[in-house]
């Protein structure tokens, strides 16, 4: 079996499963955050366009981070798809020139959504809410960790099938350039929602623009890395994709 078949049939599986994430979330979503989801939503839009090129990999990590954490923490499994769908395609949309990349596009979607409906899934568990330490603190914790795997282990796993190289190892590669990258993720998401609590979610959001002084410093850092380290040829969005 040649590697371009069996990476059409992992984009294949990996749609399958964001279908059936998508599905769950809107049958088990009820609450929902209109000019709060909205407002994420236009402002992870407008982040995705923010990219931070990997050293060694052919692909990118976006600032949008925070607000999909966010969306996922504090807004229905439904609505933080919707956040995250439109996020993506932003992201991945190709510039004026570029040739648009259909299994591209198929394998980031599905990717981010089944990432984002298990991190919203794990993150508001009902469990967690019967805790006896801090249920929120944790549930962030638990949520950033999701996502982290959710992203980074399919990327890998595309990476591998496609040019036949050890999976784990590409992952490790993914996991130590863009793992920092999370916990400061899950920090700012943290900020968000104490200052939420004391001073309402319009005023909380006010935060996200020291991402942009965090772009420029990945990005310069990574500029630097990038010079000595060969890409891979799998190009791939969100977490070192």
């Amino acid at each position: 079996m040649n590697h371009t078949r069996q990476t059409k049939m992992f984009i294949g599986a990996m749609t399958l499963a964001a279908a059936a994430a998508a599905g769950y979330a809107a049958f088990s979503s009820h609450t929902l955050h209109v000019y709060y989801a909205a407002t994420v939503l236009a402002l992870s839009a407008v982040t995705s366009r923010m990219k931070v090129k990997l050293p060694g990999i052919n692909g990118n990590m976006s600032v949008n981070l925070p607000f999909l954490l966010t969306a996922a923490m504090n807004l229905s499994a439904a609505e933080a798809i919707l956040v995250t769908c439109v996020s993506t395609a932003v992201q991945c949309w190709p510039r004026k020139g570029a040739k648009f990349n259909p299994q591209q596009m198929t394998f980031n979607l599905s990717m981010m959504t089944f990432a984002t409906c298990a991190a919203s899934l794990i993150g508001h568990a009902p469990w967690l809410g019967r805790a006896q330490w801090s249920s929120s603190a944790f549930g962030l914790a638990l949520a950033g960790v999701t996502l982290f795997l959710g992203q980074t282990v399919p990327v890998a796993a595309i990476i591998g099938v496609s040019e036949g190289k050890a999976a784990g190892t590409i992952w490790w590669s993914l996991a130590h350039l863009s793992f920092p990258y999370y916990v400061l993720s899950a920090g700012v998401c943290s900020m968000v929602q104490t200052a939420s609590s004391h001073l309402g979610w319009p005023l909380a959001l006010a935060v996200f623009p020291a991402m942009y002084g965090v772009h420029r410093s990945y990005r310069m850092y990574f500029g630097k890395a990038a010079e000595t380290r060969p890409a891979m040829k799998v190009r791939a969005a969100a977490a070192g994709a």
